[in-house]
This record gives C-alpha cells, sequence and structure tokens, in this order.
C-alpha cells in the first residue's frame, strides 16, 4: 500500500487526514511539531473507522523520520490567517515553516510527489521547491481545485441547480489575484454566459476571489479546512491512482501563459508522476492581462523573500 504523510495537524492536515483515510489511498503519516496533537487526532480518526469501514493505518507523531519513504507529502504546516490579516501578512512566517518541512523531506523523503497547501500558496510551493531541490513537476501546489469548486458552488447556489452539472475552472494566484474562467465554466456543458447575465457572474467572480475571507469573518478565530481538505484529497487521488486527471494546481511554469520561473495556478494533468503536463488555453486579452498581474504578485513575494 501506498504512503501518505501530511505535514501539520491542524484543521486542514487532520481533515485531509480523515478524507484520504476514508477514500483508502494508502497508509497515512501525520506529524506536527505540537507534543500530542497529530496523535490525539490520529487516534480519533483510527476509532471512526471501524463505523466507516475504512482500513488504513494512521499513525500521528512528531517525529519527521516517521515520514520516511512516503509517495506523496502534503504540508499543511504553517498558521492560519486570521481576521484582517491578508495572505501576503503569512509569507515570512510560513517561508521559515515551509524551510524546516522541506529539509525534513529531502532528508526522509526525497523520492515524494510533495503538494503545497501553506499560504502565499504559490509563494510557498516555489519555496518548497527550491528548499527540497526536487524536480518542479514533482512539486505543485492546491489552489485551483478549490478555487474552481468555491466559483461552482456559488454558480450552484445562483441557478438554483445540483452542483453535479457546474463546470469551473479557476487560474492565477490564490487569492485576490486569481483569474475566474467563464468561457471555460459550464453547466453540463452550457456556458454560463448562456444562462447568467454579465454583472451576475462578476458578482459571483468577485464573491470567488474573496471566499476565504467571508470564512474567516465569520469564523473569527479559523479559516477554511472543508473544501481545501477535499480539493487535496482529490489531487492526491490522481497522483496515486495515476488517473491523469485534468485539474487545475500551482505548476511551475518554463513559458507557459509568457510566464517563467514561478509557480501558478493552471490546468494541468496530474498522474503518478506529478504534473505530466501544462495545459495553455486560450485566453483573452484581460485574462491574460490579469493573469500577468498574478503572476507579478507572486514575483513580487518572491522577492521580498530572496529566493
Amino acid at each position: 500500500m501506498k504512503k501518505i504523510a501530511v505535514i501539520g495537524s491542524g484543521n486542514v492536515g487532520s481533515t485531509t487526514v480523515q478524507r484520504l483515510a476514508e477514500l483508502e489511498l494508502g497508509n497515512i503519516v501525520m506529524t506536527d511539531v505540537v507534543e500530542g496533537l497529530p496523535e490525539g487526532k490520529a487516534l480519533d480518526i483510527i476509532q471512526a473507522a471501524p463505523v466507516l469501514g475504512y482500513n488504513v493505518d494512521i499513525l500521528g507523531t512528531t517525529n519527521y523520520a516517521d515520514i520516511a519513504d512516503s509517495d506523496v507529502v502534503i504540508i499543511t504546516a504553517g498558521i492560519a490567517r486570521k481576521k484582517g490579516m491578508m495572505r501576503d501578512d503569512l509569507m515570512k512566517i510560513n517561508a521559515n515553516i515551509i524551510r524546516d518541512v522541506s529539509e525534513n523531506i529531502s532528508e526522509y523523503a526525497p523520492e515524494a510527489i510533495v503538494i503545497t497547501v501553506s499560504n502565499p500558496l504559490d509563494v510557498m510551493t516555489y519555496a518548497t521547491q527550491k528548499y527540497t531541490g526536487l524536480e518542479p513537476d514533482r512539486v505543485f501546489g492546491m489552489s485551483g481545485v478549490l478555487d474552481s469548486s468555491r466559483f461552482a458552488a456559488f454558480i450552484a447556489m445562483e441557478l438554483g441547480i445540483s452542483v453535479q452539472d457546474v463546470s469551473a475552472l479557476v487560474l492565477g494566484g490564490h487569492g485576490d489575484s486569481l483569474v475566474a474562467l467563464p468561457q471555460y465554466t459550464t453547466v453540463s456543458g452550457v456556458p454560463i454566459s448562456k444562462m447568467l447575465p454579465e454583472e451576475t457572474i462578476d458578482r459571483l467572480i468577485q464573491r470567488t476571489i474573496n471566499a476565504g475571507t467571508e470564512i474567516v469573518e465569520y469564523l473569527k478565530t479559523g479559516s477554511a479546512f472543508y473544501a481545501p481538505a477535499a480539493s487535496i484529497a482529490t489531487m492526491v487521488e490522481s497522483v496515486i491512482k495515476d488517473q491523469k486527471r485534468v485539474l487545475p494546481a500551482a505548476a511551475y511554469l518554463q513559458g507557459e501563459y509568457n510566464e517563467n520561473d514561478l509557480y501558478l495556478g493552471v490546468p494541468v494533468i496530474l498522474g503518478k508522476n506529478g504534473v505530466e503536463e501544462v495545459l495553455e488555453l486560450e485566453l483573452t486579452e484581460s485574462q491574460q492581462q490579469a493573469f500577468s498581474i498574478s503572476a507579478k504578485s507572486v514575483r513580487d513575494g518572491i522577492a521580498k523573500l530572496q529566493l
């Protein structure tokens, strides 16, 4: 059976472990620097197994050596965004955490596929690749699956239809600079532009941009974790099962979309080797402009970290 490591046992990390266990994608190690936290949460998830019927090993630990030989490593470690805090405010704190995590991945799981979830996501994914030294296609970030899911949810709510019939696509940076693509967003194959007026689509895009902030404002002391965990599990499943699904991810660009040497959300084929291909879509002039602005925001973040 495959081995999956989840770094960080906060809400995102522990909920991800639960999702992965339910899918029975492999044996799971959840590690954290807070003694007792991963052990307790792992035990809780193990005790749910007889009820839900999943059968995988789950280990909670504070010892990085336990991630040895993992096939996939998911980095959720980092401080959560609080009310009034922008993603960039997290950058320097989380970059130091990413450096420590990356050094341990390099030591104990150098053959793994690595998925970064920590914010600001695109910059942290770039940092992970630099700190681990892994091939760029084996390191990618979870962003577009989550943002696209949020866009799809809002469209379904607006139309009063099943979310199963909505297929949405969002590119660019995770957060304020995301780029929604209405022309590639459909309801059972029908473009949403045929079903919703432009001003409504614009409103739903803006809500998607602010979706994480909206949740933070409701929770007061936390941030989203159910939808992020579901998005992570979808990506892990595509890798573990070599499904070669077409999913948006923060992938390393080498000329695609006129960008080089940075990670940004684009549609990719995800398989056992990680990002197996970046798919280049035709964008409108305004979307390409927005994508370039998103790329500049990521570059500015990278420059601040002096990577």
